[in-house]
């Protein structure tokens, strides 16, 4: 029987040890290759996140770099979350790989969502629904190989 996980399987082994070591319940994964929304996607998954906004009858708070998806809309004192919930988080990066693209490269679920059934790939989906896409079916970053290391022997000597 082989025990050989994967790159992707050791990554989530290591990523849930982690947040087993620190005492953190909340999952949290890198997410690679890195999914990429095209400029048009990028303009439908922001303007929606805008409108479901949790201030504002939604359930998203999206800013550049962290969209955070609640349980339900805001209801505190003030434009705070009152009895909302965190669900998780998305990390992005915007005008990355090219000026009007998003790339989404870590996910994270709080322990009590993820108790609820959520997982990153679920909160992902649900963020990228907008656009019609999945984790699944999103583009996905490219991965070049590493330079070769140098080596003192590659230089050409006269």
């Amino acid at each position: 029987m082989s025990t050989d996980l994967g790159a992707s399987g050791r990554d989530a082994a290591f990523e849930m040890l982690a947040s087993w070591a620190s005492g953190d319940d909340d999952v949290s994964e890198v997410i690679r290759p890195a999914a990429i929304l095209n400029e048009e996607a990028a303009r439908q998954v922001l303007a929606d996140l805008s409108l479901n906004d949790a201030r504002a009858q939604g359930m998203w708070v999206a800013e550049p770099g962290t969209w955070r998806r609640y349980d339900r809309t805001w209801n505190g004192h003030e434009g705070t979350p009152g009895s909302a919930q965190l669900v998780g988080t998305i990390q992005a990066i915007y005008g990355t790989p090219t000026r009007h693209e998003i790339t989404l490269y870590r996910a994270t679920v709080t322990a009590q969502a993820s108790a609820e059934g959520w997982t990153v790939t679920s909160l992902c989906d649900d963020a990228l629904r907008f656009a019609g896409l999945t984790l699944d079916t999103c583009p996905r970053a490219a991965l070049a190989p590493p330079p070769r290391p140098f080596r003192f022997e590659d230089r050409v000597t006269p």
